[in-house]
């Protein structure tokens, strides 16, 4: 018969509510960086388990690899791309809601069979065997040995999918990308206000930042200095009159 020790009890009853709390949490809260931060606590605690029932290995794998690399990586997204709560909740494939939830259904009444099955109070079979030459030599002899099979499915499926993603998320360029000098030329020839400088400043009236538009002084009139003597030289100026402002009926107005 299984003798369960008064710590490992207290452990139990201690974590796995908090554990069940952070499951749920991950699945409600809106901040996809709080449900991360749940995950992984959901993670170091199914590791404390693992290693209270002697799955040393395991436990240290499951912190090691999932938590401190699996999802570090997933908050490092997070930061990087950004995920705001507000986005559209829209289905770009249609139909998958449903097939999502009807496979949610079908595992979840899975595992509710199989705990229905379970026989409590006994010893997990095999643990003391293939923990008899240590943890590590044990969960290897049986995974090169009886489940080599399973474990080299598993392995090949994990690679397609990362080629598979690699595939989805790797696109080819439609058209060449533009030179320095094919920015800049763009940048000065554009039809775009402020082509050259950029757009006027927020709370700033004007209808032209160009380099080769005179600025204006508080009368309206043009200002002399506000021109390059280069673009002057070369006749480059636009003439200053377009541009220039009138006060009328208490009113500016641009001069014809």
């Amino acid at each position: 018969m299984l003798t369960i020790q008064t710590p490992e009890a207290v452990m139990f009853w201690f974590l796995a509510p908090l554990s069940v709390i952070a499951a749920l949490g991950m699945l409600l809260v809106k901040k996809a960086v709080h449900s991360a931060l749940l995950l992984a606590w959901v993670m170091i605690t199914l590791a404390i388990f693992y290693i209270a029932q002697d799955a040393l290995f395991l436990g240290i794998v499951q912190i090691v690899v999932y938590t401190g690399a699996v999802m570090m990586l997933f908050l490092f997204i997070l930061m990087l791309v950004g995920v705001d709560a507000s986005d559209s909740l829209t289905e770009t494939i249609p139909g998958l809601r449903p097939i999502a939830i009807t496979a949610a259904l079908g595992f979840g009444g899975l595992l509710v069979s199989l705990i229905g099955r379970a026989k409590l109070g006994h010893d997990a079979y095999g643990l003391t065997a293939a923990n008899s030459e240590g943890n590590v030599q044990g969960l290897a002899q049986l995974l090169f040995s009886t489940y080599v099979w399973p474990f080299e499915v598993v392995s090949s499926l994990l690679i397609t999918a990362a080629l598979g993603a690699m595939v989805l998320a790797h696109h080819q360029r439609a058209v060449p990308r533009a030179t320095q000098r094919e920015q800049a030329i763009a940048r000065f020839r554009g039809a775009s206000l402020g082509s050259a400088a950029g757009l006027p400043n927020p709370g700033v009236f004007a209808r032209h930042n160009a380099v080769d538009v005179p600025a204006l002084l508080p009368d309206g009139s043009a200002a002399p200095n506000s021109i390059s003597a280069t673009l002057k030289a070369r006749g480059d100026m636009l003439d200053s009159a377009q541009f220039e402002l009138g006060e009328v009926d208490n009113t500016v107005t641009e001069e014809k």
